[in-house]
């Protein structure tokens, strides 16, 4: 068969390897090697890169949008004649790339599969694009949250696809360093929107150069993702499951991966590209996935693992610990908390730097080790700020401890591996729909403790709502420790045969 001469190259190729060798084909550049996949360093940056510049957006959006609102409600700096805007239209402005990501994530449960991971990417840059464009050109206020939508969608589509292509096409031995690298990301955009944001918030019609300056980010991320090939994994199951010929797409995947790892010959990469066949062979990949499906076997085990991080991740009070941040710094008498773009870069740079220890330690210590010890400071910062608020007013450096220790600890456990878990643990048949519904938890969960917390903060007070917020820490705790599995170092393929 055409099989066997390949098979017995790609062996002579592994007994070079074996007895220290370069195989002839090979370019000069060092090699790592590893029990897995060989791979290249500088091969393997840009498939990250251009994907990760989705998650950048994403968190410029954040940030940019705090300063945005401040300059589209001043009478002076606006530039606007409805610059007069109420709660309603203000919250639908901060909001409106919310509920667009919701549309994304509903969308992506319907069109992920069929497009691949490549082309949702590239669907998504575009949809950035036209969203930064309408909402820095707006004429009047609805075209501004048609354009608030249009990014959210976006957003919606970026963080559904970006950890699929990441995951499917990084190697194994660094795959959680490069999707962790995309919280990384998302909190660098942060930063940028932030900074862009105080550059600009005193300057006529700033908003609109807010929004604008991330246009350039959205060309060059649906050119890169143009540029980068399709993830071997999709072209694979698209032809086990009847979506096209098997030989071709077999040697379309092998080209895709020899890319991907900066290989010179498609021998170095075929052992891998069967192993990923055998492994679909053998699971019964041969269908395509139903809705029910999704809800039985080892992909319900793989959602409740994926929904269950995004949930906690979420109602441990992220949005709520971060709104109170301005005050808690201005009670400690912190002279710059007064101006809310400061408190936010200063805020900004210790997520950064805690989401670069998370990177740089995930693929050595492990997932489990960091949700761990990661969540159990979320809930000592939690039962810290509601002692604060109920006990010990009087001593605001509690709060500001309680503070730093829960941004530092959410950026070394949920803020990076809630992202990398849900990337790895669905299989590859149902991966797109799976990782959109996580996907859309995470945001529904973001909407629910927005929208719910000044009514709780209302009926039973600050101090016991964080109380509250503590207890779920614990219980998030409790499900990490018991149900969520260690993936340092596997294969997806191996990870999907252990669920």
């Amino acid at each position: 068969m055409a099989d066997e001469p390949l098979s017995n190259s790609n062996s002579t190729t592994n007994n070079k390897r074996a007895e220290g060798i370069r195989p002839d084909c090979e370019s000069t550049e060092p090699l790592l090697l590893a029990p897995h996949e060989p791979y290249r360093l500088s091969a393997a940056i840009l498939p990250f890169l251009f994907p990760a510049l989705g998650g950048l957006l994403y968190g410029y959006d954040i940030g940019a949008t705090s300063g945005a609102t401040i300059s589209l409600k001043s009478s002076t700096f606006s530039g606007t004649t409805w610059y007069n805007l109420s709660s309603l239209q203000t919250g639908l402005v901060v909001s409106g790339s919310l509920y667009g990501a919701l549309i994304g994530s509903i969308l992506a449960f319907n069109i992920a599969d069929f497009l691949g991971r490549r082309r949702e990417l590239i669907f998504s840059s575009v949809s950035y694009l036209i969203g930064a464009l309408l909402t820095a050109a707006a004429p009047n206020f609805p075209i501004m949250v048609v354009g608030r939508f249009f990014y959210g969608i976006g957003i919606g589509l970026a963080m559904h696809a970006a950890p699929m292509y990441i995951a499917e096409t990084a190697p194994s031995q660094i795959r959680g360093m490069l999707i962790s690298l995309k919280e990384f990301f998302i909190v660098l955009g942060m930063l940028l929107g932030y900074i862009a944001g105080s550059l600009f918030v005193e300057v006529v019609s700033g908003w609109r150069y807010m929004y604008a300056t991330s246009t350039p980010l959205c060309l060059i991320m649906g050119i890169g993702m143009c540029w980068l090939p399709c993830s071997p994994r999709w072209l694979l199951l698209c032809a086990i499951q009847g979506k096209g010929n098997l030989t071709e797409s077999k040697k379309n995947a092998t080209h895709c991966l020899c890319r991907l790892r900066g290989q010179a010959s498609p021998d170095l990469v075929l052992e891998q590209v069967n192993l990923i066949l055998d492994e679909l062979s053998y699971v019964d990949q041969e269908t395509q996935a139903g809705f029910s499906e999704i809800f039985q076997g080892k992909c319900l085990k793989a959602m409740i693992i994926g929904c269950g991080l995004v949930f906690f991740q979420q109602v441990t009070g992220q949005p709520s610990v971060l709104y109170y941040a301005a005050t808690i710094l201005q009670s400690a008498g912190f002279s710059g908390a007064s101006d809310a773009t400061r408190v936010s870069i200063l805020l900004g740079l210790l997520k950064l730097i805690m989401t670069g220890v998370a990177v740089l330690v995930v693929d050595r210590l492990g997932r489990r080790p960091l949700l761990i010890g990661g969540v159990s400071g979320i809930a000592v910062s939690l039962f810290l700020l509601s002692s604060y608020y109920t006990l010990l007013k009087d001593a605001p450096y509690v709060a500001v401890i309680a503070l730093l220790l829960y941004v530092g600890c959410y950026q070394l456990s949920f803020g990076p591996i809630g992202w990398l878990m849900i990337s790895e643990v669905f299989p590859l048949r149902l991966r797109g729909r799976g990782l959109s519904i996580a996907v859309l938890v995470n945001f529904a969960s973001n909407a629910l403790v927005t929208f719910a917390f000044s009514p709780l903060e209302d009926l039973i007070g600050t101090g016991i709502l964080f109380c509250g917020f503590g207890v779920i820490a614990v219980a998030s705790l409790v499900f990490i420790f018991c149900i969520v599995p260690e993936t340092k170092g596997l294969t997806l393929e191996e990870i999907e045969a252990s669920l």
